[in-house]
């Protein structure tokens, strides 16, 4: 029991991390609910990070990409592993792909968002009049 207390205490959880991760899947929440998500993240943390297992790995890499394609972020970190999971039919041990990719601001993020805001409001107006 000791040393389980120990590795416990022992481990180093950053809560920063906790606050702006995006567990992805691919069915529940459309690609842009995410890359929205992401945006918001950065603002908040400069930095998000995107986790996904199995098939929803696609999915992360595309918010990935999409962000850094838009000049919004660069890649801090990418992790791959493998998880085992249970599987509820089989009763055995099932090991799932995971991905884990750390995003940072670049040092024109906010003025890009700052143009898209200002550029979301000027249509919000013509569509008004």
């Amino acid at each position: 029991m000791e040393v389980i207390t120990e590795a416990v205490n022992s481990m180093n959880i950053n809560e920063t991390n906790k606050r702006n991760r995006i567990q992805v899947s691919n069915t529940k929440k459309p690609l842009f609910f995410y890359v929205n998500l992401a945006k918001r993240y950065m603002q908040q943390h400069n930095e998000v990070e995107l986790s996904a297992l199995g098939m929803a790995i696609a999915t992360v890499v595309t918010i990935a990409e999409i962000l850094k394609n838009n000049g919004l972020a660069v890649e801090r970190k990418i992790v791959t592993s493998t998880v085992d999971m249970k599987d509820e039919f089989r009763g055995r041990p099932n090991q799932k792909a995971k991905i884990e990719i750390l995003l940072g601001k670049t040092s024109n993020f906010d003025e890009l968002m700052a143009a898209a805001a200002e550029e979301r409001e000027l249509l919000d107006a013509d569509d008004q009049s």
